[in-house]
C-alpha cells in the first residue's frame, strides 16, 4: 500500500512538473493570439474583416441594427425552434431549392446526422470522402465514434475524386459527400462538368450525394451556376452561417422533407434541440441579406489580390513561393513561403503595427513535406474591394522586407 501510495505521489509530481513546463507555453500562445487581435483590429487596411476580431458590443450592436431589416423585432422570441429560427428555415430551403431545411447548433452535429439518416436508408454504413474533409481532419473521428460509420477515401490527391477514380473504387459505400470547396487543399473546386460526372458516376453505384457546403455560397461564381442548380446535383446539402456569411454560429441541413423530419428527431438526440437561438439565426438571416449578394464582387477581387501578391513576391526577390489555386476558385486561397511559422506570423503582426497594414492572419506549418514550410489562408471580403492591384504589391514588399 504504501508502494503504490508513493508511486501516485510521484506520478503526481511528475504530472505536475509536465504542467508547469506547458503554462509558459500556453501563456507565449495566449499572449500572440491576443497581440495578433489587437493588431487587426487597429490596422487601418484589411483585406477582410473578421467578425471574431470585433468586440462584443460592437457585434451586439450590428446584430439589433440589422434586425429590423430582416424580422420583426417586435415578435415573441423563438421557443424550440420556432419564430425567428423557423423562418430562417424556410429561407435556406428555398435558397437551396430544397424542400425542406432544419437548424442545426454545429455544422459538425448536421452533417453527423445527414450521414448516419442516409446511413440507415440505403442499409451502409459506409461513406466516401475526401482524407482532407472536414470530418476526417477537423472532428476527431466523430463519424465513426459517435454514429457508428466507416469512411473510406476515393482519392488522396488534394483535390476532388473524379468520376473514373469513383467508378474504379473497389470497396462499396452508401454515400458519398463532397467538400465544397475542398478546404485544406486550398479551397479548390472541380469545372461544373466533372462535378456532374463525379455525382453521376456515385449514383451509378446507388450511393446518394452528400454535400458538405459549409462555404458553399461563393461557389456560384466558379460553377456558372445558380445556387439551386448546384444543390440540386445533391440528395442534401449542409450550409454554414458563420464562415462566409459572418454569423454568430450554426448551420442548416437542407434535403427531402422526409429526410429532414427524421434529422430533427437526430438533431434533438444529439442534444441540439436549444431552447433558444434567436441571435445566430437573426446573424444568420442578416448575412444572408447583406453578404450573399456581395459574394461575386468578393470573388472577382480574390483574383486581382492573388496576381498582384504573385507579383509582389516574384517583384521582392522571394526564391520560392506558392500561391494556390492561382486563379482561385472562390474568394479564398492559400499562400506558401518557406518560412517557419513564427517567423511569418511575426512579420505579419509587426506589419500591422508598423503600417497599420493587415495583409496576412494566421500561418501553419505545412503538415508535410521539407521542414521550413509554411502556409496561411487569405480570404477576400468587402474591405478588400478597396484594394488596387499595386497597393497588394506594395504591401507583400512590405512583408517580406520584415522578413529579413
Amino acid at each position: 500500500m504504501a508502494d503504490k501510495a508513493e508511486q501516485a505521489q510521484q506520478q503526481q509530481a511528475k504530472d505536475g512538473a509536465r504542467s508547469d513546463a506547458q503554462e509558459p507555453e500556453r501563456s507565449k500562445e495566449d499572449a500572440q493570439r491576443l497581440r495578433r487581435t489587437h493588431a487587426w483590429r487597429a490596422a487601418e487596411r484589411v483585406l477582410m474583416r473578421p467578425p471574431v476580431y470585433r468586440s462584443l458590443g460592437d457585434r451586439l450592436a450590428a446584430l439589433a441594427a440589422g434586425a429590423g431589416s430582416v424580422t420583426d423585432p417586435d415578435r415573441p422570441v423563438d421557443i424550440y425552434g420556432d419564430g425567428v429560427v423557423a423562418e430562417l428555415e424556410g429561407r435556406i430551403a428555398e435558397l437551396l431549392g430544397m424542400e425542406a431545411a432544419a437548424f442545426f447548433p454545429t455544422g459538425t452535429m448536421a452533417q453527423q446526422v445527414a450521414l448516419r439518416c442516409w446511413a440507415g436508408r440505403t442499409g451502409n454504413s459506409t461513406v466516401a470522402l475526401h482524407p482532407l474533409a472536414h470530418p476526417e481532419a477537423h472532428e476527431r473521428g466523430a463519424l465513426e465514434a459517435v454514429s457508428g460509420l466507416r469512411t473510406v477515401h476515393p482519392t488522396s490527391e488534394p483535390r476532388l475524386p473524379t468520376a473514373q477514380e469513383i467508378r474504379d473504387f473497389a470497396e462499396p459505400f452508401g454515400t458519398m459527400m463532397l467538400e465544397l470547396p475542398l478546404r485544406d487543399a486550398g479551397f479548390v473546386l472541380p469545372t461544373w462538368e466533372e462535378l456532374e460526372a463525379v455525382v453521376a458516376a456515385a449514383r451509378e453505384r446507388d450511393a446518394v450525394v452528400h454535400v458538405d457546403g459549409a462555404r458553399l455560397w461563393e461557389c456560384a461564381p466558379h460553377f456558372g451556376r445558380e445556387l439551386p442548380e448546384i444543390a440540386a446535383l445533391a440528395d442534401s446539402v449542409y450550409v454554414s452561417f458563420y464562415k462566409t456569411l459572418g454569423g454568430i454560429s450554426g448551420a442548416a441541413l437542407a434535403g427531402p422533407e422526409s429526410l429532414i423530419e427524421e434529422a430533427r428527431t437526430w438533431r434533438h438526440r444529439y442534444g441540439g434541440q436549444i431552447f433558444q437561438q434567436f441571435p445566430a439565426a437573426l446573424a444568420a438571416l442578416i448575412g444572408l441579406e447583406q453578404e450573399l449578394p456581395q459574394l461575386p464582387s468578393y470573388v472577382a477581387q480574390a483574383k486581382v489580390v492573388a496576381g498582384a501578391m504573385t507579383e509582389g513576391f516574384s517583384a521582392a526577390g522571394v526564391g520560392w513561393f506558392r500561391v494556390h489555386p492561382e486563379p482561385p476558385h472562390t474568394h479564398q486561397f492559400q499562400v506558401w513561403l518557406p518560412y517557419e511559422a513564427d517567423v511569418l506570423a511575426e512579420a505579419s503582426v509587426r506589419q500591422a503595427e508598423e503600417t497599420g497594414v493587415a495583409l496576412f492572419r494566421v500561418w501553419h506549418p505545412a503538415a508535410s513535406g521539407p521542414p521550413g514550410v509554411s502556409f496561411t489562408e487569405v480570404t477576400v471580403g468587402r474591405e478588400g474591394l478597396e484594394w488596387t492591384a499595386a497597393e497588394v504589391r506594395a504591401a507583400v514588399e512590405e512583408f517580406v522586407k520584415r522578413l529579413a
